[in-house]
């Protein structure tokens, strides 16, 4: 049975970043995932500054784009109607994951990390710390780190499911081709295009990503709110071409592992209940819980690895906290035509919205945005907040 430091189940951006921050360190890695790359994945494929900010951090350059990709005008809607066209926004980025998880796979592996890719798992033992292939193979590992997305097979084994349908999210999204959709139109940002959701349109090169997400527990008609911003754009959408997913925005996992065995990126619900970015968070948990097996194995001492995880993790928690405590505000049906209206008139709410999915702010001072344009809002999200600290 081959050993190795670390096993990173999972390929995607966080497995990636994981995979190649531990081989760039000299450990022994082995990178597993069920598909080979490249390969199709559901997501809308922005990449705001933070998440730039993180592949620069880790991989030692920039992420490559192509300047057409690079949008810096936003369309705020509400309900089909405009409350904000920004056209200086900081610069977000389109990409397909499809050829973006590719490129972070490859380094991953350049940097010395094994590959597994094309290989499924059929167990894992936490306690002889071994993984399991379908074709029978074994591997051992000293650090295991779980980044196989949300319906993480690691998370269902340590918890016994891999998220908790009642916070979960769903999304619908289809790559268009329409022709009136020009790839240089900016992107749009629909509010309540789903309940305690929203919907987006994402212009790219080749194709234009268009899709609506929410809770699900609060959008049982998810299909017909998808048909619906469909029409509202003028799109021709069967339903053979349109995709689902979970979207883990607030299901954050408070304890994201146990002892030697980490949980990063969706599969640790690390995603932004506002704005449902998960690439940033994704690159960046997965460097952190490559640093933390890092640690724990310079002192002998894997057990420790998910305690150090914790410790590194707590910003991006309390950031993500609070997300969840101002999401009501945006999203809930009684308050959300409040929060439009307060949006259309703030230019500066509007700046710090776009200031946030950049990575230049965060929800500190959102909130107290929130507080000076609904005051009674405001201070009901401040007690709440007391109360859940």
């Amino acid at each position: 049975m081959e050993q190795f430091d670390v096993i990173v189940i999972g390929a995607g951006p966080a497995g990636g970043a994981a995979a190649f921050w531990a081989a760039r360190a000299g450990l022994t890695v082995a990178l597993i995932d069920r598909k080979s790359f490249p390969r199709d994945k559901l997501c809308g494929g922005l990449v705001t500054g933070r998440a730039r900010r993180h592949y620069a951090e880790i991989f030692g350059h920039e992420m490559p784009f192509d300047p057409e990709d690079c949008k810096t005008t936003v369309d705020f809607r509400y309900r089909g109607q405009s409350v904000g066209l920004i056209e200086d926004a900081p610069p977000l980025c389109a990409t397909m994951r499809w050829d973006m998880d590719a490129m972070i796979c490859g380094q991953a592996l350049g940097a010395g990390a094994r590959d597994f890719t094309g290989q499924e798992v059929s167990a894992l033992d936490f306690g002889a710390r071994t993984v399991t292939f379908t074709d029978g193979r074994a591997l051992a590992y000293r650090v295991l780190i779980g980044a196989d997305g949300v319906n993480s097979q690691v998370a269902k084994r340590l918890f016994g499911r891999s998220f908790e349908r009642a916070r979960i999210g769903f999304g619908l999204e289809i790559e268009a081709t329409d022709p009136h959709l020009a790839p240089d139109a900016p992107i749009r940002i629909d509010l309540a295009a789903a309940q305690w959701g929203y919907g987006w349109t994402f212009p790219k090169r080749r194709s234009t990503t268009i899709g609506v997400g929410g809770l699900l527990s609060k959008n049982p008609g998810m299909k017909r709110a998808m048909a619906d911003y469909c029409d509202l754009l003028g799109i021709d959408a069967p339903e053979a071409r349109i995709k689902g997913q979970f979207l883990p925005f607030g299901d954050v996992r408070k304890v994201p592992g146990r002892g030697a065995v980490l949980l990063a990126g969706d599969a640790a619900g690390l995603v932004d209940p506002v704005t449902g970015e998960g690439i940033g968070h994704a690159l960046h948990s997965g460097q952190l819980a490559a640093q933390a097996a890092i640690d724990a194995l310079a002192a002998h001492r894997p057990d420790t690895a998910l305690r150090r995880y914790r410790r590194a993790l707590r910003p991006l928690h309390r950031s993500l906290r609070m997300a969840r405590l101002i999401r009501p505000v945006i999203f809930a049906p009684a308050l959300e035509r409040s929060f439009a209206r307060a949006f259309a008139r703030s230019t500066t709410l509007r700046r710090q919205f776009l200031d946030l999915m950049a990575g230049d702010t965060d929800y500190h001072d959102i909130l107290w945005q929130v507080v000076q344009r609904l005051p009674r809002l405001g201070l009901m999200l401040l007690q709440r907040r007391r109360i859940e600290e």
